[in-house]
């Protein structure tokens, strides 16, 4: 059930396409898009976005595609809520994770489970562009035409059972996340992209609520 629930809560959150011509940045080059994306992801305060999901598996001719909207607010309110083609939300909230799928709701406790936290610190960085912590990973940072890459090797041999890399793609403009990529330790991955992005509008807490 736990293996279910990990690979559940990586496939929901990172996206990104393939790209032919990446060069790797420079250590100037990197100081400064670390730079520019730590003081955009400080001034975040909300944000909404849709999302496409294409979720690639070997055996299947064509990716299984999902949509539906995600809202963050600081410190660490987010919900994931799937549309189409059916109703399923997932929020972390003061703790825990409550699932709702179609009306049948449930409850993971974060605390009880290490790699829940790392999980939870994981999908908040994601968003907001926060995650460069060289402890949890080895990074390598890349440049392509009007993006920014960052893969992410998890370190913890726990997080390695579930997941081989993480890709986040930033606008080099807005030095915000636009895509992630997750390949998990088979050759499927996940990719979601994220757009029509809305920064620092008024979100109730009840929006989380599940």
């Amino acid at each position: 059930m736990k293996t279910k629930i990990y690979i559940l809560l990586f496939s929901i959150i990172f996206s990104t396409n393939l790209f032919s011509q990446e060069q790797k940045m420079t250590d100037a080059e990197i100081a400064s898009f670390k730079q520019d994306v730590n003081v955009v992801a400080k001034k975040i305060k909300t944000l909404s976005t849709d999302f496409v999901q294409y979720k690639h598996m070997d055996f299947l001719s064509k990716d299984i595609e999902t949509s539906g909207k995600m809202i963050f607010k600081e410190p660490n309110l987010l919900q994931w809520q799937y549309k189409k083609p059916y109703n399923y939300s997932i929020v972390f909230k003061n703790g825990k994770i409550l699932i709702n799928d179609e009306g049948k709701k449930s409850a993971v406790d974060i605390g009880n489970s290490k790699i829940f936290g790392r999980i939870n610190k994981l999908i908040v960085g994601s968003v907001s562009g926060n995650m460069f912590d060289d402890k949890e990973f080895a990074i390598s940072y890349f440049k392509s035409k009007g993006q920014n890459i960052a893969k992410f090797i998890p370190k913890d041999a726990t997080l390695k059972k579930y997941i081989k890399q993480i890709e986040l793609t930033f606008d080099k403009e807005e030095a915000t996340v636009v895509q992630v990529k997750l390949l998990e330790s088979s050759e499927d991955y996940t990719r979601i992209v994220l757009k029509n992005k809305v920064i620092n509008a008024k979100i109730d807490d009840s929006v989380f609520t599940n």
